[in-house]
């Protein structure tokens, strides 16, 4: 559990190194860095119809998920797969890698930072697609190096960016530009997944 919590303090900081920088240099006078990467309080107006949309996205995207994990060639590993076997003891540790060390880490850098940043240059849907396609990379390109499979590439690049775009478009049009939606949401597809593991 230590090394999980010293590991994920880590990633964090690592991660957010670069959106701290830019903020000091360019927004430190005007907002707040949580302000700024959309680390505030989400309000949701249709929080009802947002939440069914929500649920939909992600049971196909677990779903496909899982699919697409059975194709792959015999030991290559997944994300939370340092977790395999070693059962109910491991939950805690878990919870804070599926929630500060991956989501919240890359809920900052694509959906806190590339998003809002590229957003006020290109507009939503150019930023959201760049940020989404950026964060299915950073998910496909692993699994291609270790498998040499195209399928394998275009497949976790594929799916990873679709849910990446879900997450923008929900923070951005649906929770007035809150981070927190798409960090819930993306702790709770890998800790189902890593849980699954288990």
């Amino acid at each position: 559990m230590l090394n999980e919590i010293v590991g994920s303090v880590v990633q964090l900081l690592l991660f957010s190194l670069i959106p701290v920088l830019v903020w000091v240099i360019t927004a430190r006078k005007k907002e707040s860095f949580f302000t700024w990467i959309g680390l505030k309080k989400p309000v949701c107006p249709e929080a009802g119809k947002t939440l069914g949309l929500t649920l939909l996205a992600t049971a196909g995207y677990i779903a496909a998920m899982l699919l697409s994990i059975r194709i792959l060639p015999e030991g290559v590993t997944t994300a939370g797969s340092q977790f395999a076997g070693q059962g109910l003891s491991m939950i805690p540790a878990a919870v804070f890698y599926a929630f500060v060390r991956t989501a919240l880490s890359e809920e900052i850098v694509f959906r806190g930072f590339l998003l809002k940043r590229l957003q006020s240059r290109f507009g939503f849907v150019s930023a959201n697609t760049i940020q989404a396609v950026l964060f299915g990379m950073l998910h496909g390109i692993p699994f291609f190096l270790v498998t040499r499979s195209v399928g394998s590439l275009l497949l976790l690049t594929l799916l990873p960016a679709l849910f990446g775009w879900f997450e923008g478009w929900l923070n951005e049009k649906r929770c007035d530009g809150s981070i927190v939606p798409s960090w819930i949401l993306h702790g709770c597809v890998n800790l189902v997944t890593t849980i699954l593991s288990l």
